[in-house]
């Protein structure tokens, strides 16, 4: 089918005939690669009815390792020669501006050209990434190539304004204390204004009172052993405001106003989850680091800059964390089971094969196991709950009652290790863009860079690592005093803690009416050896001087194991 231009007196076809043309200045730069300008082609070309022809008989200017500075458009390999044969298409098309001109006179030989010759010009992405099109087919209608012009000049204006504000944003990078305004820094910090000392001028980040003490809250739950998961759920069921809910909170505060009520469905809040937490705690900026694309702004010695004054964690500290924070070899995770009503979970162990016994709630009583992991026990046993729990808890408080609860508070040590692996992996990166850099500028600031990642290393690697120191403090409490005042779960959890272990031995035929002492053996290991072994021999000097008739129970069986003891003396 064919269409006329009254006003040109020219007949087109309704099918126009296009150019897919391709432009890259570095063949490695991913993000303007030649397959992604193809895709961006050939969708705007399909909008358009605009055949670009396909295997052999393809229409392509393909121009890889070409500046459009440097080159115009008529100089180029693949697309010079075809806007020398305009006999052979109608229309080109480009991603955007920048893959066909550089400069305004290149713009306007391509716009003159395009009129001369009554072809159509089409840029899949222009200024917001909507499709521009320009259609000089018509040479008594000047629109075009005036919408052309200025659809050209307002997207250097918006590129030169980006340029502007990208320079400006890496100038302040580099100043010490300096937070660039706008945005959301990281939990725990808010802007302030630069105090005078420093400048005055501009703004700096302090640290934000109610976030850093949710954050002590999170390290001291993370020291005490809980797990990331369960402080998110805590955190979201005591109604702490996540991250993102806090800066909200805090900008409505700024704005002295409330969240208006638009009669709208609101939202729901953002809430704390784990993968926050480790995210928010594994990050550099927490140490008052400015970061950028993922890695710290370094000086030119290679040292991090930071953006505020006061950090809210050390090097040290935020050493400590990360490896709370670590994952953890599958032997260490032992399943948690806060709603177990079952005293002794991870305590009783069947005699016959070692396995865990668990509690059946029908029954009542603690079996063994092994049959879940498909492994045979030549003697299962069996015992009722009530028993063994009562029995449990009467050898812990008379072994471990007496026994002062310490607080151990440790000061942190220092090892450089951990920044050290951090640098080298972002020197190595660095490493790997060596030579692409064309212009002797970039090539001189890649160097400088390089220099001070080296120039880190070298001052990192002449750090002593300094161990930590653990001291115990008296807290005025026994095991006992923190056992009477603890649930179900609190008290198992201090058996665990404690290395409580109870083997039951499967039982005998008979009208048992009590436990059978004879089946049990109950033994606590760890760090209460010492303490238990030193309460226990003075018990017994003191029972053998004032009843050295009195025996222990026939049949019952406590083992205190003096591993530690020994080796401490």
């Amino acid at each position: 089918m064919e269409k006329s231009n009254p006003t040109a007196g020219t007949v087109f076809t309704e099918t126009l005939r296009g150019v897919r043309c391709i432009r890259l200045s570095v063949r490695t730069d991913e993000t303007t690669s030649p397959e992604r300008q193809r895709e961006a082609d050939d969708i705007a070309a399909a909008a358009l009815g605009i055949d670009v022809g396909e295997g052999d008989a393809v229409r392509e200017a393909v121009d890889l390792d070409v500046s459009a500075s440097k080159v115009g458009p008529f100089d180029r390999p693949q697309l010079g020669g075809w806007l020398a044969r305009p006999d052979d298409f109608d229309a080109l098309i480009w991603w955007r501006f920048d893959r066909a001109i550089r400069s305004m006179g290149d713009m306007h030989d391509l716009a003159k050209w395009a009129r001369e010759h009554r072809k159509m010009l089409v840029f899949a992405e222009g200024i917001g990434g909507g499709r521009l099109v320009f259609d000089f087919r018509n040479p008594m209608d000047p629109t075009s190539e005036l919408m052309m012009m200025l659809a050209f000049a307002a997207q250097v204006e918006a590129q030169s304004i980006k340029d502007r504000v990208t320079g400006a944003q890496a100038a302040m990078r580099k100043m010490a204390l300096r937070w660039r305004g706008g945005g959301r820094p990281v939990y725990g910090y808010l802007p302030a204004p630069m105090p005078r000392e420093h400048g005055g001028v501009g703004w700096t980040l302090v640290p934000d009172p109610a976030a850093v003490k949710v954050i002590e809250r999170i390290i001291a739950e993370l020291v005490s052993g809980v797990t990331v998961h369960t402080i998110a759920v805590r955190l979201n069921a005591d109604g702490v405001l996540s991250p993102s809910e806090h800066w909200k909170a805090y900008q409505a505060r700024k704005k002295n106003k409330a969240d208006a009520d638009t009669g709208k469905p609101k939202k729901r809040p953002a809430q704390w989850r784990a993968q926050t937490i480790v995210k928010m705690l594994t990050n550099p900026a927490m140490m008052g680091w400015k970061m950028h694309k993922g890695n710290p702004v370094r000086d030119d010695q290679g040292n991090p800059i930071t953006a505020a004054e006061t950090p809210i964690l050390t090097r040290e500290e935020f050493d400590r964390v990360g490896a709370l924070l670590a994952p953890k070899p599958l032997a260490e995770k032992a399943p948690q089971r806060p709603d177990s009503t079952a005293l002794l979970l991870r305590v009783i162990h069947c005699d016959g094969c070692g396995s865990r016994m668990y509690l059946n709630k029908s029954t009542g009583y603690y079996g063994c196991s092994s049959y879940k992991y498909g492994w045979f026990c030549k003697a299962p046993a069996s015992v009722r709950a009530t028993w063994v729990d009562d029995y449990v808890t009467a050898e812990f408080l008379r072994t471990a009652g007496p026994v002062q609860i310490t607080r151990v508070t440790e000061t942190p040590g220092y090892d450089p290790q951990p920044e050290i692996d951090a640098t080298a992996a972002e020197y190595e990166e660095h490493q790997k863009q060596q030579g692409r850099q064309k212009f002797r500028a970039a090539q001189a600031a890649w160097q400088r860079h390089a220099d001070a990642l080296d120039a880190r290393l070298a001052e990192l690697e002449t750090r002593e690592k300094r161990e930590p120191r653990r001291e115990a403090v008296p807290t005025g409490r026994t095991y006992a005093d923190d056992w009477n005042n603890a649930d179900t779960a609190g008290k198992r959890a201090m058996l665990v803690d404690a290395g409580a272990r109870l083997m039951v031995k499967r039982g005998t035929k008979g009208g048992w009416r009590t436990l059978d002492l004879r089946r049990v053996e109950f033994t606590i290991t760890g760090e209460l050896d010492p303490c238990i072994e030193a309460i226990t021999t003075t018990a017994q000097d003191i029972e053998r001087e004032d009843a050295p008739e009195h025996a222990p129970a026939q049949g019952t069986s406590l083992r205190i194991h003096q591993d530690e003891l020994a080796s401490a003396a």
